[in-house]
């Protein structure tokens, strides 16, 4: 039977109010307020951006509420989204935990010069940071793309809440606070002590490349409701991720509607489902005069999981799905969907034919977007830096564009890509997150005395708009 409920918004807001206290309570939601027990940070880099300036991340997190907290940290690589590290952190109440990735010899690192509780304990070093490592695509793990440890350094962080620590035990003794530091010991019984958690978590990333001048920032989405129950998942267990949503139901506001729709393939369609759109929107500034750049963060943080053709339900049933999500499956060059863009200048004026990718696709084909977080850069402007990068021509210095991602009859699917099923219609687009980011470089600029010179780069930061399509019974 058909589940699907909409309802206008203004009446439908009541109902939202309503589920906190109703069967429909654990439904999981994108938190506006960016208060949640799940957050997803769409971007980090320590890319060069040219030689000897390299990006940092920085990265915080903080606990809002009145009760400690254990949650997973953890960082994926951005074309396939394979974990390169991961620990648990124990959040005191009203606590901040504050680290920096940061570039190493081969790859990237993470250190911290927090106090807050980590098992196990990452560096408080900057010239000895904690390593991110390749082993889930390196070896019989290998994907067939870059196996160096080049590749961790850019891609994107979840961190997920396993439970509120009881009150008044002896892991909650052990991280918190005592004039301004932990004792962290013992942490032995953090399981027993871990139970529901209430969420309440945020966070953000700053971007920051200090020799180039730059800096951008990027708040964590916030998912809401992610799970109902409290589970401790030992440090070292890749678990929990975005397939432990419960219940597997999302609740979406759609423009003037409010939507409920629960998984009917598999539970992280739940997750999936609050990212879903037909449509990104987003503006480019190019001015020739400050060299100005602009690049697209479009961060897809469900796709690892939609790269088979059978899929295993929960209970172990394997179906092969009549309409699922992604065009094709992870090859050495990634995944590639076929996306389209329209770009206009300031004036509505736009060409017949949008403006071409580069490197140009074959005749007849559109570009294609292959990695997990991809960088979509005009004219080849590359102000991140990235390697999972796709350029985008044109002769418009400045205005907007859309991306939207065409439905197309599947070679592996038997049915539709770009679609995803859910208990209340399909859902037609990608699962995607991002921001925007411009950069204007002045380079060194005489003060009045002419004399003294001042660095002049500049970099701000823009949310994406999108659009949605819920197409089946309404």
């Amino acid at each position: 039977m058909n589940t699907f409920k909409q309802k206008s918004l203004y009446v439908a807001l009541a109902g939202v109010s309503a589920l906190g206290v109703t069967g429909a309570a654990q439904a999981v939601s994108v938190n506006p307020d960016g208060l949640g027990q799940a957050l997803i940070y769409p971007y980090y880099t320590v890319r060069d951006k040219v030689a000897g300036a390299p990006y940092q991340s920085l990265l915080s997190v903080v606990n809002s509420t009145a009760s400690a907290k254990a949650v997973k940290v953890r960082f994926l690589e951005g074309k396939n989204s394979r974990e390169v590290l991961d620990f648990n952190l124990y959040l005191s109440a009203k606590d901040v935990w504050v680290a920096a990735i940061i570039p190493t010899a081969t790859g990237a690192g993470i250190f911290t010069p927090d106090k807050s509780c980590t098992t196990p304990v990452v560096s408080s070093d900057p010239t000895n940071p904690t390593p991110f490592v390749n082993f889930a695509y390196t070896g019989s793990a290998a994907d067939g793309a870059d196996g160096s440890l080049d590749r961790t350094r850019e891609g994107y962080v979840e961190i997920i809440e396993m439970g509120n620590i009881t009150t008044g035990s002896t892991t909650e003794t052990a991280v918190t606070h005592v004039a301004g530091v932990p004792s962290c010991t013992p942490l032995s019984s953090a399981s027993a002590h871990t139970v529901a958690g209430n969420g309440g978590l945020f966070g953000g990333m700053t971007l920051i490349n200090v020799l180039a001048g730059e800096d951008f920032t990027a708040e964590a989405v916030a998912l809401d409701q992610f799970r109902s129950t409290g589970k401790y998942d030992l440090p070292g267990d890749i678990k929990p991720d975005l397939q432990d949503v419960s219940p597997a139901t999302a609740v979406i506001i759609n423009g003037p509607t409010v939507v409920s729709a629960t998984a009917v393939i598999q539970n992280v369609d739940a997750v999936s489902a609050l990212f879903m759109h037909n449509g990104v929107f987003n503006e480019f500034v190019l001015d020739t005069a400050t060299k100005s750049t602009t690049d697209w963060v479009l961060t897809m943080p469900t796709k690892r999981y939609y790269y088979s053709s059978t899929v295993q339900l929960d209970d172990g049933t394997l179906v092969n799905p009549v309409e699922y999500l992604f065009q094709r499956n992870f090859v050495s060059t990634g995944a590639c969907d076929d996306v389209s863009l329209a770009i206009y200048d300031r004036e509505e004026q736009t060409k017949t034919t949008p403006p071409g990718f580069s490197p140009p696709p074959p005749t007849g084909r559109p570009g294609t977007m292959c990695w997990e977080a991809n960088v979509l850069t005009f004219n080849a402007g590359d102000a991140l830096a990235s390697k999972n990068r796709l350029s985008v021509a044109t002769d418009y210095q400045n205005g907007w564009a859309a991306l939207s991602f065409p439905v197309g009859t599947s070679s592996i699917y038997e049915g539709q890509y770009h679609t995803l099923p859910m208990s209340s219609g399909t859902f037609v687009g990608l699962p995607v997150i991002g921001f925007a980011v411009q950069t204007f470089n002045n380079g060194a600029l005489a003060l009045t005395d002419g004399k003294t010179l001042v660095q002049s780069n500049y970099g701000g930061n823009f949310a994406h708009k999108y659009t949605r399509s819920i197409s089946g019974p309404l």
